[in-house]
């Protein structure tokens, strides 16, 4: 989808104290033999605060960069891939209860690590609606978030998969059909669906692994998944089709804003190691390392659905995006769901100044 009226007005990030790969190492969470690997130097631990108040945090200060009242919001969408609170309960109905009140569609979605893009496809769909319906009412105006503390029994941070650690975050998103800093150029998401099992590995489906306090293990259930590929004659073919639909959503996205990959100027990848985000990303795009934002994700770790929102934040408050540089974000998520957004930098970003 093509958004070319609907802007960036304000971004919130929420990053806790950061948990060094060489304090995990001595603390016997982190293997030794892959810190030289993969080349990750940390990640953020949120302790005991909560994904809802870490999501709170990072839209409170999206609204006060932008300046912008809480309460005039048309819609609210609250991204997530690990627990939130209470079973049965929902998350975005504490922003509501403290910052934006309850007069607007609020919606959780669960889309796992692409969250984010399935929330900017949703929200510019709304707001383009919402100002079509009625013009009069003057611009429309979104609030996404995504949040995720993994710091609980059932996950290991420092093992979930291969070539990455998982760090905990908040971040803000605040859409708006009004003209501001940044332009959502155009977001685009495909499912290689023949690697569904990619993520499930060989556990049931039911009952659900935590009502029976069974851990979240990707590199085992990747360990089995590669062991019934085989058994099946697939091979490898699932693993090459996922590269190819990662050229194509990308290639996609690019038509839909009329750019090509020499106009982008930076890549916001998943944050994980140094081989994957290369080969996975970078070297596929043919772009160098330099572009990616490798050398910040390394520090901070697998934020969850946060991941691309927090380099975008990183980028533009430090000063290196500026009006005329275009960000691609990518991520890949289970299903196997692979997700594409172009963001343009339109004037300096008014927090900065």
């Amino acid at each position: 989808m093509s958004a070319p009226d609907v802007f960036i007005k304000g971004l919130g990030v929420h990053l806790p104290g950061r948990v060094t790969i060489e304090s995990a190492v001595a603390q016997g969470h982190y293997p030794a033999a892959d810190v030289e690997l993969h080349q990750l130097t940390g990640a953020t631990v949120a302790g005991d605060l909560p994904a809802p108040d870490m999501a709170l945090r990072a839209a409170r200060q999206a609204f006060a960069r932008a300046r912008h009242d809480p309460r005039d919001i048309d819609l609210l969408l609250y991204a997530a891939s690990w627990h939130q609170g209470p079973d049965g309960w929902q998350p975005h109905c504490h922003l509501q209860r403290n910052l934006v009140g309850g007069d607007m569609l609020a919606v959780e979605v669960r889309q796992g690590c692409n969250g984010m893009f399935a929330a900017l496809a949703l929200g510019a769909a709304h707001l383009r609606s919402t100002v079509c319906s009625d013009p009069a009412d003057g611009p429309a105006s979104a609030l996404l978030v995504a949040a995720d503390n993994f710091g609980t029994p059932m996950i290991d941070r420092w093992r979930m998969g291969p070539g990455y650690v998982a760090g905990d975050a908040g971040s803000a998103v605040l859409l708006t059909t009004e003209p501001s800093f940044a332009r959502l150029c155009a977001v685009r998401s495909v499912t290689v669906a023949e690697a569904e099992q990619m993520h499930r590995g060989d556990e049931p489906m039911f009952p659900p692994g935590p009502t029976v306090g069974r851990a979240l293990d990707f590199a085992t259930r990747g360990v089995a998944y590669k062991r019934a590929a085989v058994a099946a004659g697939e091979g490898t073919g699932a693993l090459i089709r996922i590269h190819q639909q990662t050229l194509a959503v990308v290639a996609s996205t690019l038509a839909a804003a009329g750019l090509d990959l020499g106009d982008v100027t930076r890549v916001a990848y998943m944050n994980y190691s140094r081989e994957i985000v290369e080969q996975r990303c970078m070297a596929a795009l043919g772009l160098a390392m330099s572009r990616s934002t490798w050398e910040f994700g390394r520090t901070v770790g697998h934020l969850g659905a946060s991941d691309q929102v927090v380099s975008l934040d990183h980028l533009v408050s430090a000063g290196e995006l500026r009006p005329g540089d275009h960000l691609l974000m990518l991520g890949v998520g289970p299903g196997v769901t692979i997700s594409c957004a172009l963001v343009e930098i339109v004037e300096p970003v008014p927090w900065r100044d």
